[in-house]
């Protein structure tokens, strides 16, 4: 009997999504359409944010017409058999907050080694800002206030991430300053812009708008090389009201 062959995807936001760019559904429909499903499971994991309400309320709202959706809390956990929950997803989309505090939540609970699994399952993983940067070896990160280096992510993707890159000033200085220093080369991507894996090979970039862009950054001879990388602008966005 011939083994089942998964593809694994990652699809790695800068910032948009349903959360930054409510009336614009291009990535979010980008990440659907890979589950080659009509209405797919989409489970929602909020750590990031402590849970917040508000920001389930917002993804239940983005996603109830076209997806069965779920969300997994881990504040007040209900969810007895992670493993069991999450594989039985097709989408499992991490919210922005904050990285490190969500890293910490998801190895007390066992739930790092499930998204593992899932990944290896092909299960669509994708996520904005914190649901970017998780997936990596390392990142930039405002965890703890200022913007600092984060080196214990999923590593799931080799290299650093920075998410954010157009949105706030101090990213892109703060990232060649990291990169100079203490964090591997890596990926940088503007608001609107989506880095597509698939296993641990960047496949495309993908933008709900014409300006966003991702970028290669490495340290070549002592000095940040920033090389823009070609992304295919998603078609006509889907307008909601």
């Amino acid at each position: 009997m011939t083994a089942r062959r998964v593809t694994q995807h990652i699809v790695a936001m800068g910032g948009g999504g349903f959360s930054m760019e409510p009336r614009n559904t291009a990535l979010d429909d980008f990440v659907l359409r890979l589950t080659g499903k009509r209405r797919p499971r989409v489970c929602f994991l909020p750590t990031a944010s402590g849970d917040s309400k508000g920001y389930i309320a917002r993804f239940e709202r983005a996603f109830r017409q076209r997806a069965i959706i779920s969300h997994l809390a881990l504040f007040r956990r209900t969810v007895i058999d992670l493993r069991k929950f999450l594989l039985a997803q097709d989408v499992i989309y991490v919210g922005g907050g904050n990285t490190a505090n969500a890293l910490d939540i998801w190895r007390r609970h066992g739930v790092d080694t499930v998204l593992r699994a899932a990944w290896r399952e092909g299960v669509v993983l994708t996520g904005l800002s914190a649901g970017m940067i998780c997936w990596f070896e390392c990142s930039v990160t405002d965890s703890f206030g200022p913007l600092a280096p984060l080196q214990d992510g999923l590593g799931l993707l080799p290299g650093s991430a920075c998410p954010h890159y157009d949105g706030e000033e101090q990213r892109r200085p703060a990232y060649h300053r990291f990169v100079c220093n203490v964090l591997p080369g890596g990926y940088a991507a503007d608001d609107g812009a989506a880095l597509h894996f698939v296993g641990r090979r960047l496949t495309e970039v993908v933008a709900s708008r014409p300006t966003a862009r991702a970028y290669r950054v490495e340290l070549v001879n002592g000095k940040i090389v920033e090389t823009i990388l070609p992304a295919r602008v998603l078609g006509k966005k889907r307008q909601t009201s």
